[in-house]
């Protein structure tokens, strides 16, 4: 009986390793996140801050609209990529995460 306590103590404790190195993982991921998603909204506010400036100094409305374009395709553009960027990074960020449990559950089905 004594050796079952045992065995299910080691089970658990190695379990809950796993669950801790998946947790660092996780969290060294979320702040590569984090940062990505400051860095962009620091440029993007730069940008629209210099857009906001030319526009002061347009001087016909074809500029205008001219400028509100190109604001607007490089704001897409920007956008695009940036969500591209952190989706493969939480796909990564997942399939990193889940190696230590999957490696065990892999382990136990044997």
């Amino acid at each position: 009986m004594y050796q079952a306590f045992e065995t299910a103590h080691d089970t658990a404790k190695k379990n809950i390793d796993l669950v801790v190195k998946s947790f660092g993982t996780t969290t060294k991921g979320l702040q590569a996140i984090s940062l990505e998603t400051t860095n962009y909204t620091k440029k993007a506010f730069e940008h629209c801050s210099a857009t906001i400036e030319t526009f002061s100094g347009v001087k016909s409305i074809e500029k205008a609209f001219e400028l509100q374009a190109d604001y607007v395709k490089s704001v897409y553009e920007g956008f695009t990529a940036y969500t591209t960027k952190v989706g493969e990074m939480f796909n990564e960020l997942t399939k990193e995460a889940m190696k230590p449990i999957e490696f065990a559950t892999l382990k136990s089905a044997k």
